[in-house]
């Protein structure tokens, strides 16, 4: 089977991606513990195999001890050289694509790969992604993991938005804005709703200022959010990790 999709710059660093995999063991928990093959592939791990590495253990240790993790990549250099940290059955690494190489994961998580793609390619790789009943989690973050914003895609369609900071670092949330998903961020314009959500986000965060730290502000934040009537998803548990999710930001 013929990889789709163009070899990305890879750049990747240990733990970049601890809060989305802290996320998939949340939102995907129930998923991987309800299926008797929990497979997940990690599509586009880059040119060092950590980040897959690191999410097999982590879902190890809080979903199921059984789950699986197949790190794909077009670039058959990357898949040699993540080879020697293979630990099958439970940890591979194959050549693959948006067609997930024959696979048919419960999760896909694609993390800084689309980014580096047009805008009008992002779709197509969806609905491919999801093709097999995959539930994917598709987003970017940057260098150190510390700003991250990821989409929850089920049958090719966006359900939901999650931006995540660490929180003694956020400066403002207007930070969010260079890290948006591929599918968004050319439209954090005015008139478009996920400009009128950051812009939202900024407000409250600019009101809700504290002497208590970042944690208290962004609780306050998120909280100021929802009362303004802002469909605002979980509770205060994911809050106070730094994340917000809400409904995917469509345009009426």
């Amino acid at each position: 089977m013929k990889p789709v999709g163009a070899i990305t710059r890879g750049t990747t660093n240990p733990n970049r991606l601890r809060r989305v995999d802290n996320y998939i063991a949340y939102r995907c928990g129930a998923l991987l513990t309800g299926t008797a093959a929990p497979l997940v592939v990690d599509l586009g791990y880059g040119a060092t195999p950590v980040t897959a590495v690191e999410l097999r253990g982590r879902l190890a240790a809080a979903v199921r001890p059984d789950v699986t993790v197949v790190g794909l990549e077009i670039d058959p250099v990357r898949v040699a050289a993540a080879l020697p940290y293979a630990d099958p059955p439970r940890l591979e690494f194959r050549r693959g694509g948006f067609e997930l190489a024959g696979l048919s994961p419960v999760v896909v998580r694609a993390f800084n790969v689309l980014r580096q793609y047009e805008e009008d390619g992002v779709v197509a790789a969806w609905r491919q992604m999801t093709g097999t009943g995959a539930l994917l989690v598709e987003g970017t973050c940057d260098e150190l993991g510390r700003i991250a914003t990821w989409a929850v895609v089920e049958a090719g369609v966006p359900s939901t938005l999650t931006l995540s900071a660490r929180l003694p670092v956020l400066e403002h949330p207007s930070v969010f804005a260079e890290r948006l998903p591929k599918a968004l961020i050319h439209h954090n314009v005015p008139g478009h709703p996920v400009h009128e959500l950051l812009s939202a986000l900024g407000r409250a965060w600019d009101t809700e200022a504290t002497p208590f730290g970042p944690r208290q502000r962004w609780l306050a934040t998120v909280r100021r959010l929802r009362a303004e009537g802002r469909a605002v998803l979980d509770g205060p548990a994911r809050w106070r990790l730094g994340e917000l999710t809400v409904p995917w930001p469509v345009q009426p």
